[in-house]
């Protein structure tokens, strides 16, 4: 059968005339080709990637006596807010990350609502104004301080 030509062995067949369906509509030319577009077995693989090589920082863990500086920073500004002033405050802190170990360090300037000891919080005002209550509070984690400036 190799040595066979191909007309022969499909002589039977071969000038029979292509079947065309009645009862459906020729595919376009555009519908068939869009059959054999390239499929993308590894979807989202290039997000993993790029999640997978984003850098994050890690925590930079403070000495005692600059432990002690931002303490003290933290009861003068106590201090102020108890004499009923509300100061501008700017705080560099650790942002843990959602998704990987590590973070960020970011700074916030505000003006600052309150010191929550028991919780161990900064809590600055959302807005610049203070009475603009419709803006929620920020929350800063006095253990992810790393410093502050007023």
């Amino acid at each position: 059968m190799t040595d066979k030509n191909a007309r022969s062995v499909y002589a039977d067949i071969i000038d029979l005339p292509h079947h065309q369906s009645a009862a459906r509509k020729h595919m376009s030319l555009y519908d068939r080709a869009a059959q054999f577009a390239s499929y993308k077995a590894l979807s989202g693989y290039e997000d993993m990637v790029a999640e997978e090589s984003r850098i994050t920082d890690g925590e930079i863990e403070l000495s005692e006596n600059e432990i002690d500086l931002i303490n003290a920073v933290i009861g003068e500004i106590s201090d102020r807010i108890a004499n009923g002033e509300h100061p501008t405050v700017s705080v560099t802190y650790f942002k843990p990350d959602r998704h990987k170990q590590g973070g960020s360090y970011e700074t916030l300037t505000g003006i600052i609502k309150k010191v929550d000891i028991i919780n161990k919080k900064l809590i600055f005002y959302g807005s610049e104004s203070i009475e603009d209550k419709r803006i929620p509070t920020v929350d800063i984690s006095i253990s992810k301080t790393i410093n502050i400036m007023f």
